[in-house]
């Protein structure tokens, strides 16, 4: 069975849209710092730096990171806070507040994409909490230049008029917002023009031109404990009409509304201009699932050399493939056991050939999205051992991966109830990944366990596919040496369960004597 699931279509993580991170921090810092970690030197660079936001206890950044998100790569963040005392870039001069570190994959496979974790690197004190959140963003890269003004906003200043400021935020699929721009300062008036605004629509509503975009203005106040004036919501559809009367909207506050029976708005905000302008969106050749046209990609090699090495164990060469990690047509719902030629009912193909064709039209067809679970694959597997369960049958599972796992824990699980059952598990690694989570699934020194119950046996045998290749990665340089290791452990793990279940092999059927002639023994 193909794995279909580590992919590295490449999305982009926007600084405007909040994905890495959204960040909501539950302890005093106006900085963010963002590093990550190089591939192969393993030393820390900075990334990026928030805004600087005072006198709050709760900032909520504009400034956020964009990220190229690599299914196949471990792609580790640290993130350093910091309370700043001047103007200095030198951040050994501001007072450190904590840090925390995570992998990206971390941040998109957390339940909703929003992972929270305490905050460490100062000994014996609690440092707080950091919130990240991430949205996969559509695939609109269009661009959005916009102005606003208001009319007869409240007056909120006691000496003078409003020193009025919007808030843009954009909603979330779990019903939350997040702020996505923030309009410069217009002082002492209650009719402001504010400056002309460029934006990503993905910002706006990440390709969703329905979503409601909520607008909020505020009084600026220099302590930061800015009033609210009021708010109103639109959608990107809306906004996108242009200057008309559909795009008057009233700043309404529902607090004063309540308590005034003749209140009819705080004032009204009018768009004064929309334009779009589009980008192009290139592909993305560094995916180990990249389709070039003159060679086999990565998958495509290791799926060929050791399908065609098990699929000789296989009677009638009619294979389930199952790919895991991706967006299915229509409605873009993530599976992580879905059939590679698209049949739910048949999911079989026809020999190596036929699992490869299913490949290629599944890349057509879905998207590809983490996070990455290996368990669903497994326990889809185990179901069909578990009904044939008296030697009559043995199944192999062959899961082709770059090596990054999110439910380390579930597949540990799923392995330790499938030792019971007449079933193997081979994985072949692809790409350039350490696969220590790979190397801990094998078990070869460590019998893997979970919640301390330990495998009945060892049913995975690991083999990283760059050992056999040659420098170029193009070519497979001994097919024995990879059979013999790819079924270096297969005979004892069956040998093992029939054993364990006390089944005995046929008797072997007697040499075949061609007609008219008397088989003789000497012994």
């Amino acid at each position: 069975m193909d794995k279909l699931g580590d992919m590295a279509s490449v999305y982009e993580f926007d600084p405007i849209t909040g994905n890495i991170p959204a960040t909501k921090v539950e302890i005093t810092v106006s900085l963010c710092v963002l590093y990550t970690q190089g591939v192969e030197t393993k030393q820390w660079r900075e990334f990026g730096r928030t805004e600087v936001i005072d006198n709050t206890l709760n900032p909520d950044f504009v400034r956020k990171y964009i990220l190229d998100y690599f299914f196949e790569e471990k792609q580790n963040l640290r993130f350093d806070l910091y309370d700043v005392d001047s103007k200095s870039p030198d951040l050994s001069k501001h007072d450190f507040l904590g840090q925390v570190f995570c992998t990206l994959g971390e941040i998109v496979g957390s339940p909703a994409s929003r992972l929270e974790k305490p905050l460490g690197g100062i000994a014996g004190k609690k440092c707080g909490t950091i919130i990240l959140s991430a949205e996969e963003l559509g695939n609109c890269r269009d661009s959005a230049t916009m102005q606003f003004c208001a009319n007869k906003l409240d007056k909120k200043d006691f000496f003078g008029k409003s020193d009025p400021f919007m808030v843009f935020y954009r909603s979330n699929e779990d019903g939350t917002f997040t702020i996505c721009h923030k309009t410069e300062v217009v002082k002492n008036t209650l009719n402001p023009v504010w400056q002309s605004f460029t934006i990503p629509v993905r910002a706006l509503c990440n390709g969703d031109f329905d979503r409601t975009i909520k607008i909020e203005v505020y009084d600026w106040d220099r302590d930061g404990s800015h009033d609210f004036i009021g708010e109103f919501t639109t959608s990107y559809r809306e906004l996108a009409r242009g200057q008309s009367q559909f795009n008057v909207y009233e700043v309404v506050n529902i607090k004063k509304k309540m308590k005034k029976k003749k209140y009819g708005n705080s004032g009204t905000v009018t768009l004064l201009s929309f334009s779009v302008e589009s980008e192009c969106n290139p592909s993305q050749s560094t995916s180990l699932h990249y389709m070039n046209p003159y060679q086999m990609n990565a998958y495509a090699m290791a799926l060929k050399a050791v399908g065609e090495i098990i699929q000789d164990y296989d009677s009638d060469k009619m294979f389930p493939a199952l790919g895991f990690g991706a967006k299915l047509p229509p409605d873009g719902r993530v599976s992580h056991e879905f059939p590679l030629n698209g049949n739910i009912e048949n999911p079989y193909c026809n020999g190596i050939d036929g699992i490869l064709e299913a490949y290629h039209e599944s890349l057509k067809t879905v998207q590809l999205y983490g996070p990455t679970n290996f368990a669903p694959v497994v326990n889809h597997v185990a179901s069909y051992a578990a009904a044939v369960q008296d030697g009559s049958q043995y199944f192999v599972l062959l899961i082709i991966t770059d090596g990054v796992i999110s439910d380390m824990a579930q597949t540990k699980e799923a392995i330790v109830n499938g030792a019971k059952l007449p079933m193997s598990i081979i994985i072949v690694g692809v790409g350039q990944a350490e696969f220590d989570a790979m190397v801990e699934l094998d078990g070869d020194d460590i019998r893997i366990s979970s919640r301390g119950k330990l495998a009945e046996r060892d049913i995975v045998q690991f083999v990283p596919f760059r050992d056999y290749m040659d420098r170029t990665g193009n070519h497979v340089l001994s097919m024995a040496r990879l059979a013999k290791d790819v079924l270096a452990e297969i005979p004892d793990q069956l040998i093992s369960y029939m054993k364990s279940r006390g089944v005995k092999p046929n008797p072997t059927p007697p040499p075949y004597t061609p007609p008219g002639h008397t088989h003789h023994t000497q012994i």
